[in-house]
């Protein structure tokens, strides 16, 4: 039998999808999309808006963590904010031939049509935390060191990187101090040595213990500018953290401190925020530990749409199970890949020799769901493209649910392997209007087949 990576996950996840599963059931209920993945567990994330997508940039805890046992970085994208596409891992410690342990918390960003991530590990020659940076022609990679060493290293982490108006790009990091460096142009290099921003009360609030740590601030800042004013938001405090934030007049200070974005809460005693306009919307992102399973060492990535105040400050933000609103409806007659997911129950992802990621693991009960599915007039027909080292089994269309009014039903025979790739079709009947989809998967018992991709065909 097929080995599955993530067992105990799935068993989780097939609890959870029930409880969602009844709630769809409720007229006035709304399902979840939050955490926004729910197939591997995920951290610290940092997004970056490029050519109409947002892009998001994760940690992978590993499953059944009991340390932050972390060696791989995730990259996943929307246009909608609700419908993820799984891009697979483009970049892990084995991409820093010098580090070794600890794929952590980092960003990426674009300058010039190259993208650079900066991301801490572990320097294997020197046991102290540094900052590496890798770069890629892609948003979603591959990436490859851009240096071959660390491009800093002071034993501190947590890198945040952004681009002033006039094209000066600071990055900074840092837990317990707070760093930063003025990057040249090249975006893999600066002159000079790291400069300290001074940690005061007044900057960044009073840590109420005090001890060797005055201030609020703890580490991962995410440093972005707004109408002319700077803002440093930040995991507060420690054990268990809580999201603050400081603004001012320029990139290096004087900072002040402004207050909580989002309280301590949830069942995970870290957190890390990743803030982004996108469509005329503002989003807060940030990781909990809501997924079965879940803790502090077991995150997931979860999402909130906010509005600033007038005067520029930001409001208090509570973690939700609703996630935020969709942009935008998906279009259904146009080639969607299997791993583009609002919420999955059961499945798992892995590379595909077609290229990108397919939908993998699949057994009998599984669903996909994809949110927000304008069918219009009506769809006629559906075709997906399956792969199976089995029998097979079929690819329910359903409207609304898991249990949802069935449109169509598409048989997968086996096709010799789990990359042997064939296209299916069947027909559709009773599609029409905007919907959530769900393509359950049914057959016996055991793996049953991978998708690659769908689409459906207009009336």
């Amino acid at each position: 039998m097929r080995p599955s990576r993530h067992a105990r996950l799935r068993r989780g996840l097939a609890w959870l999808a029930t409880m969602i599963c009844a709630a769809t059931l409720l007229p006035a209920a709304a399902a979840a999309d939050n955490p926004i993945i729910q197939h591997i567990h995920t951290a610290d994330p940092a997004p970056l808006v490029h050519n109409g997508r947002v892009y998001l940039y994760t940690g992978h805890d590993e499953d059944n963590s009991t340390w932050f046992t972390m060696k791989e970085w995730r990259v996943w994208s929307s246009a909608d904010m609700v419908n993820w596409t799984d891009h697979g891992s483009p970049m892990n410690l084995a991409t820093f031939t010098w580090a070794s342990a600890n794929a952590w918390a980092g960003q990426a960003i674009e300058r010039n049509g190259k993208f650079y991530w900066y991301v801490p590990t572990t320097n294997r020659a020197t046991g102290r935390y540094a900052i590496g940076v890798a770069v890629s022609d892609s948003p979603t990679g591959p990436f490859k060191d851009a240096l071959g060493h660390p491009l800093a290293e002071n034993g501190e982490i947590d890198p945040t990187v952004f681009i002033d108006d006039n094209g000066q790009a600071y990055l900074y990091w840092g837990n317990p101090n707070l760093w930063y460096v003025k990057l040249n142009p090249d975006m893999i290099s600066f002159t000079g040595s790291p400069a300290k921003i001074p940690l005061t009360t007044a900057g960044f609030g009073t840590r109420p213990d005090g001890g060797n740590r005055p201030t609020l601030f703890e580490e991962g800042p995410w440093v972005y500018k707004r109408n002319g004013l700077y803002y440093n938001v930040f995991a507060a405090k420690c054990c268990s953290e809580f999201i603050g934030y400081s603004t001012a007049p320029g990139p290096t200070g004087p900072w002040t401190y402004r207050g909580t974005v989002m309280p301590t809460q949830g069942s995970s005693f870290t957190n890390h925020p990743g803030i982004v306009d996108f469509q005329g919307g503002s989003y807060f992102f940030y990781h909990n530990g809501a997924l079965p399973g879940g803790g502090g060492f077991t995150r997931s990535v979860a999402v909130e749409k906010f509005g600033y105040r007038a005067d520029g400050t930001l409001p208090t933000i509570t973690m939700s199970s609703t996630g935020a609103p969709q942009v935008a409806a998906l279009d259904p007659y146009t080639r969607q890949e299997a791993e583009t997911i609002a919420w999955g129950s059961g499945i798992e992802t892995e590379v595909s020799s077609e290229g990108g990621m397919n939908v993998s693991h699949i057994e009998n009960g599984d669903w996909i769901k994809v949110k927000g599915v304008a069918f219009g007039a009506g769809a006629v027909s559906f075709t997906t493209r399956v792969a199976s080292a089995t029998g097979g089994g079929d690819v329910e269309l359903r409207l609304d649910g898991p249990t949802g009014t069935l449109v169509g039903k598409c048989g997968v025979r086996g096709t010799g392997g789990w990359q042997n790739w064939a296209t299916v079709s069947c027909p559709v009947t009773g599609a029409s209007g905007t919907h959530d989809l769900y393509l359950r998967f049914t057959g016996g018992g055991g793996f049953l087949f991978n998708l690659n991709w769908w689409q459906f065909g207009a009336r």
